[in-house]
């Protein structure tokens, strides 16, 4: 049984509801574009070796993701409080589920994303200013190191922390810039490569063959193997990983929806028209740089035609297809395009992600402290402990390898998340739902038969098993910390807190 809320003190701050429409879906969105897109294709090309593959792997990773989130719509209509889908584990199987959510979120998936693209950040700020490099760290101790690159992350990190503790009203301006400059300059380049990067050559080497699928090792074009039957499928399963974190963090407007204006209509539709625009986007992407360059080269090509998208400088494809467009300045010119979308992916991952260290502190399972609200209504000392967390893991050197060993782990929740929409309404048949999720039982079933078979092709796979055993350790040993935790705190929520979050 969960504590009942205390009356909140008439000074006392609570959460507003201050993001309408534009704001939710700028925050969907701006969380999902990040540097991936101009990144991942190299690796899936690599991994499946044709044209007609690598577009069916984004347009079964967009299919996947929007039955995701027309789920998702329904359970943050019926559940529209801080937390989001901590919250709703919580209340479908229960407070340790929503603690091993939480638990996961904040040592790695939300705290090792932030590191990740601060650092990615940085480095392409580096391609304006060669003195931000990481190849002399001031200070070197095994993986540690404290270098101009992780001073840059960390300076971003803290910024965009601070920014979003002076309220929600400079979050949102803040993210809602970022995100429309990001869209603008992700279809500039669409129609760009679409247009006058459009190459003659490559597309009929694209067109050849389109469904010849091969796998070809990082450095050994000369070793690409056939892919058929069971081999086929699951390097498609392991190609979607790439594909699917780019795609990853919509649910972050969740964890905001005890801000939400309107929440029962703004929550599903802003999910709805985020992760459709961006999945959108993501699959034209795909076209222009299939149009602008071919897809198998060679590592040791001179231009950005003869190395292809598979062998794309550092695995660039962005900057690929502008150098084939603007010549030799087009490094700067993606660097410019990818700060800002790092830029604003950061902002909106700051702002939702400390809203869930505050959920999870309202029901005991966190530090007392960031269950509170500072004089601007927003959980100041859940951004600085989420900002303190994710600068030290960018001194650290580990954040790419802990990202890689929640891949596992983030679907299993994404899996158990969608299962809870069958059992809350099992167990609330006469809850007002007024948003019901689209095509259910089938889409959700759908996603979660698909989900659970990339997690299962993640075990198997030699590339990643190792990694996706790492990552369920992780989530159990979440298990004794849980019930330590429980014995040292109360579980009686602070003072007024739940009644905040889940107000309106």
């Amino acid at each position: 049984m969960t504590a009942l809320p205390l009356a909140p003190s008439a000074a006392a701050p609570s959460l507003a509801r201050g993001l309408g429409l534009l704001d939710a879906t700028m925050l969907v969105a701006g969380s999902m574009i990040g540097s991936g897109i101009f990144i991942v294709s190299a690796d899936i090309a690599r991994q499946v070796g044709c044209a007609g593959w690598l577009l069916l792997v984004w347009l079964m990773t967009a299919g996947l993701t929007v039955s995701a989130a027309l789920s998702y719509g329904e359970l943050a209509a019926l559940l529209p409080r801080a937390g989001g889908q901590y919250v709703y584990l919580r209340e479908a199987y229960g407070p340790l589920w929503g603690f091993l959510y939480g638990w996961t979120l904040f040592l790695v998936i939300q705290t090792g994303t932030l590191a990740a693209v601060a650092v990615a950040f940085a480095r392409f700020l580096g391609v304006w200013f060669p003195a931000i490099s990481e190849g002399h760290p001031f200070v070197a101790w095994g993986r540690w190191r404290l270098s101009p690159v992780s001073l840059v992350a960390i300076a971003a990190l803290v910024t965009l922390s601070w920014a979003n503790a002076q309220g929600l009203r400079t979050g949102k301006w803040v993210q809602n810039l970022f995100t429309l400059t990001k869209i603008a300059a992700l279809i500039g380049l669409i129609a760009l490569g679409l247009g006058l990067g459009r190459n003659a050559l490559a597309l009929r080497a694209n067109l050849a063959h389109p469904w010849l699928a091969t796998m070809t090792p990082t450095g050994a074009p000369g070793a690409a193997a056939p892919l058929h039957g069971l081999g086929l499928w699951l390097a498609l399963g392991t190609a979607m990983v790439g594909a699917l974190f780019s795609c990853d963090a919509w649910n972050n407007i969740t964890f905001a929806a005890g801000e939400v204006q309107r929440p029962q209509r703004t929550l599903p539709l802003s999910l709805i028209l985020g992760v459709g625009l961006v999945c959108l986007l993501y699959f034209l992407a795909n076209l222009a740089y299939l149009a602008s360059l071919p897809l198998i080269g060679s590592p040791a090509g001179a231009t950005a035609l003869a190395r292809g998208i598979q062998f794309a400088a550092s695995d660039r494809v962005g900057t690929a297809v502008a150098e084939v467009i603007f010549g030799p300045r087009a490094a700067l010119v993606m660097a410019l395009l990818i700060m800002i979308s790092t830029f604003g992916c950061l902002n909106g991952m700051i702002l939702a992600g400390a809203r869930v260290y505050y959920a999870m502190a309202g029901d005991g399972l966190f530090f007392r402290g960031v269950g509170r609200l500072n004089r601007h209504g927003v959980p100041r000392n859940g951004l600085a402990v989420q900002c303190g967390w994710a600068a030290l893991l960018t001194l650290s050197g580990t954040y790419s390898d802990l990202l890689d060993y929640v891949i596992f782990a983030v679907l299993i929740f994404y899996v158990l998340t969608i299962g809870g929409l069958f059992v809350l309404r099992h167990k609330r048949p006469g809850a007002e739902r007024p948003y019901r999720a689209l095509g259910y039982p089938l889409l959700p079933a759908l996603y979660m038969v698909g989900a659970s078979l990339i997690a299962l092709d993640l075990l198997l796979a030699p590339s990643t098993r190792a990694n996706a055993r790492a990552g369920l350790g992780l989530v159990v040993a979440g298990v004794p910390v849980y019930f330590l935790w429980r014995r040292r705190t109360t579980a009686a929520p602070l003072k007024g807190q739940r009644l905040a979050g889940a107000a309106g």
